[in-house]
């Protein structure tokens, strides 16, 4: 890898417009070339924040956490392969992440030679009710199932994650709604990618979700996520 890494950022967002200019301006500005932020059917001013705070702005109606995901690559797959970044960096639009724990991120790729590296929250700090029960059990319960049935050891399945570019495109990514990250991580592992964590810190989102602000959201996210565990044995 160059001694001056290409790092680009993938977030999608549905409905931010209070939280989305938080998320970007906490991006270390050096460390990135590119903030893709994709408006997954967007009708507040989510986009117009985005732009007016320097973000690369697209459009994804098909509503899916990895409709909007696979749309933040394929930008990135239509440029010129000698332009293509080195990792690919992801990250929720609601300011429950901290962007500026990116460099902690990425550091066992750069140091170390990781190829995927997740950040925990049930390894760091998090800020009271910043997550549901519902949350920390399918978290618990998930990342158990994918130690058993494929033998890589995860403890979340956290949305703020940095991966090689390359690797990226060997996993071959496909979910387009709520078992994105799960498939990220079930491909790693069986393909031997060198997966790492690191703890990172976890706030109380700005406004409501979209999944587990909602019975209906909750219940569909979690079949989706266990159903992609045992669909990809």
């Amino acid at each position: 890898m160059a001694t001056d890494p290409i790092i680009d950022v993938i977030i999608p967002a549905f409905n931010e417009q209070d939280a989305i200019h938080k998320v970007i301006g906490d991006i270390p500005a050096v460390l990135v070339r590119d903030i893709i932020v994709v408006s997954n059917g967007s009708t507040d001013a989510t986009e117009a924040n985005a732009r007016e705070a320097g973000a690369m702005v697209l459009r994804e109606d098909q509503k899916g956490y990895g409709f909007a995901c696979l749309k933040g690559m394929a930008y990135i797959a239509a440029r010129q392969p000698d332009t293509y970044p080195d990792i690919v960096v992801f990250l929720d639009g609601d300011y429950s992440d901290h962007p500026e724990e990116m460099r902690d991120l990425v550091r066992p790729i750069l140091a170390d030679g990781a190829d995927l590296v997740i950040g925990s929250r049930a390894l760091g700090a998090r800020e009271k009710g910043s997550m549901q029960p519902q949350q920390i059990f399918g978290n618990w319960l998930a990342t158990n199932l994918i130690k058993w049935l494929y033998k890589v050891e995860f403890s979340d399945l956290g949305p703020f994650r940095a991966v090689k570019y390359d690797k990226l495109l060997q996993i071959g990514m496909k979910d387009q709604t709520f078992g994105w990250t799960v498939e990220m991580q079930v491909k790693a592992a069986k393909l031997g990618l060198i997966c790492v964590e690191i703890p990172v810190k976890y706030r109380q989102r700005i406004g409501v979700s979209k999944v587990t602000g909602t019975i209906k959201g909750t219940v569909m996210a979690g079949y989706k996520i266990l159903w992609t565990i045992f669909k990809l044995l």
